[in-house]
């Protein structure tokens, strides 16, 4: 029947309640965000010994991101098509491959080219993840799992480039690139042997085309990615700023920054590890306004230390950034889960046009952070970005996400699906 997951109904229970499954779920999501942050430490490595400048170095990471959006564009309605099993088993594929040729590359050119490939191949994982997600969970428990696959990401990603730097110092960099290969083939080997295929049957004639005009004349969708988007861009604007803001403005070292930034992403975690437990007992609606209410308050907090002058000190600046972040928290994996599950069907479609949108604009907000950071002498233009962000994504809530006067169950979805489907 349209909507249905095209497994038998015990299947989908037994995905759900499987360990090994939400394993994979983490490492597939986690591949390729960790695999940009691993080599981080190497950056001043690659620079010294392709004999380059350090800008030019960093091209390894700023067009990895630009293949991670990229790959959430492609890969995500390639799978609402194909299917999520041979999607993922062909991007890890191309990961893998394009991290072979890292690991050979002789000039830095070579190393960016392979970079960008690896990630439009590992990136699949980020995207794929969600869609799976919402084809085996019903919809009241997607965003508490969703926000327990980010909250397990988080780990990784708080000890990849220690664990980068070690490899490079122990091994050379070139052996981070073996490390990428070999967890790559680890991942693509478990997804081959224990991840069935969890696609929904879709109905004659449903496609791409099909599938983003629906979504896009949807306000609720809409208005689920745009609070999705403008919530990320909070970490984006934030993470750009504080690096001038902590080491020229406050005189304090890089490796201070670092500890100062990780009480960031620890609230993030904390957040995600609150939603799990919430998630079950409360609607997406609720969740999102809580999580609104503590990105304001943090926000707005933040705004009035920077104007007494109380912000000079990392204290408190990352202090009240991490209400920011707990509440921000609340909102992306509820935002995440509302879009997703507006047509369940194309979850792969709506989780690529999501993540394409918050790695792009995020890449252009990471560029305005810097600016508002290293052009002013003080805290205030960063943290009246952050509130005016905080701003837009509630008037988001309030003006484009439509009130909701009962609980959406999973009963509703599908028959709203089938009316829709004996319509077109």
């Amino acid at each position: 029947m349209h909507g249905m997951i095209s497994k038998p109904p015990g299947a989908a229970a037994n995905l759900a309640t499987s360990r090994l499954v939400l394993l994979l779920l983490v490492v597939m999501t986690g591949i390729a965000p960790i695999s940009l942050y691993i080599l981080v430490p190497a950056l001043p490595v690659l620079a010294t010994n392709f004999g380059s400048d350090i800008s030019i170095a960093q091209m390894t990471v700023s067009l990895y991101m630009v293949g991670i959006a990229l790959s959430q564009l492609i890969m995500g309605p390639l799978s609402d098509r194909f299917g999520r099993r041979p999607v993922l088993l062909g991007g890890l594929a191309l990961m893998v491959v394009a991290s072979v040729a890292c690991i050979f590359a002789e000039t830095l050119p070579q190393l960016i080219a392979a970079r960008f490939f690896q990630a439009l191949g590992g990136a699949s994982g980020m995207v794929i993840s969600r869609a799976i997600i919402r084809d085996i969970y019903e919809r009241d428990r997607v965003a508490s799992m969703i926000s327990l696959v980010v909250a397990a990401l988080m780990i990784g990603q708080m000890v990849s480039p220690l664990t980068g730097g070690l490899i490079e110092t122990a091994f050379g960099w070139r052996a981070i690139f073996y490390a990428i290969t070999i967890a790559a083939i680890i991942v693509a080997v478990g997804i081959a042997v224990a991840l069935p295929e969890t696609r929904r049957s879709r109905a004659a004639g449903s496609g791409f085309r099909g599938d983003v005009g629906i979504l896009i004349r949807n306000r609720a969708f809409v208005g689920y990615v745009m609070c999705q988007v403008l919530a990320s861009q909070i970490i984006f604007t934030f993470a750009g700023g504080g690096p001038y803001i902590v080491v020229t403005q406050m005189g304090r070292s890089s490796a201070e920054y670092g500890a100062w930034f990780a009480t960031s992403g620890f609230a993030f975690l904390v957040g995600n590890l609150l939603c799990v437990r919430f998630a079950p007992r409360h609607s997406l609606e609720k969740l999102i306004w809580f999580g609104l209410a503590l990105q304001l308050a943090g926000s707005l907090a933040n705004l009035l230390w920077s104007i007494i002058g109380w912000n000079e000190a990392p204290a408190w600046l990352f202090g009240t950034q991490m209400i920011v972040m707990a509440g921000n928290a609340f909102v992306m994996a509820n935002s995440a889960a509302g879009a997703i599950s507006i047509r369940p069907e194309a979850a792969g479609t709506a989780s690529g046009t999501m993540g394409f949108l918050q790695q792009g604009i995020g890449a252009l907000m990471s560029q305005f952070g810097a600016y508002l950071g290293g052009h002013s002498a003080t805290t205030l233009p960063l943290t009246g970005a952050v509130l005016a962000i905080s701003l837009l994504c509630a008037c988001v809530m309030i003006f484009v996400v439509p009130r909701r006067e009962v609980v959406v169950s999973e009963a509703l979805i599908e028959q709203a699906e089938e009316e829709e489907s004996g319509m077109m």
